[in-house]
């Protein structure tokens, strides 16, 4: 088994209490974790959602090739613009994140997907000390969440109240000027 799958069983265990319903994977790249997800969880619907059309090719390809076009869709786009659809914004009970941005810049493209309630699980590093402070998350209506011991480390994070509007700005914003 590959480190890359490995590391998503890690989403997988950490997730298995979370009950079925809709989840994206922000910036999907070759499709690690949410492919893996949608293996395990076949009673979830998922969106595998990149901004480059060379990986969303490759997605689509790897969906009808593992027979789950009927639960999983590929969607071209920029977090913060497909953020702010309506068909998208605050319709998702988990969203997903590995190696997408640092926390500031997951957290405000995240949270305008989630409803209240829903999980935003992150990839963190091994070291990945205190990353997610409290008043920061706020901002984007999130709170932490405490965390099962794993082999990777991951963020559990929760929607407490919807992503305020404003969020996420304009294209590239985030990541040019993060908010902490």
């Amino acid at each position: 088994m590959s480190e890359h799958v490995r590391h998503a069983q890690t989403f997988v265990s950490a997730l298995k209490d979370v009950p079925p319903g809709r989840g994206l994977d922000l910036g999907s790249g070759g499709g690690v974790p949410g492919l893996i997800l949608a293996l395990a969880r076949p009673a979830w619907h998922w969106v595998l959602l990149d901004s480059s059309a060379r990986r969303t090719s490759f997605l689509d390809r790897a969906v009808r090739s593992l027979g789950l076009g009927d639960r999983v869709r590929v969607a071209t786009g920029r977090a913060e613009d497909v953020g702010r659809r309506p068909d998208h914004r605050h319709g998702y009970q988990l969203v997903v994140a590995r190696s997408f941005a640092r926390p500031a810049v997951v957290a405000e493209c995240a949270a305008p997907f989630l409803m209240v309630g829903g999980t935003l699980a992150v990839s963190e590093p091994p070291d990945g000390g205190d990353r997610w402070p409290e008043d920061g998350l706020g901002t984007f209506g999130l709170m932490l969440l405490p965390v099962p011991s794993t082999d990777h480390h991951l963020a559990l994070l929760r929607q407490d109240v919807l992503c305020p509007d404003r969020f996420p700005r304009r294209v590239g914003i985030p990541a040019k000027r993060p908010l902490w």
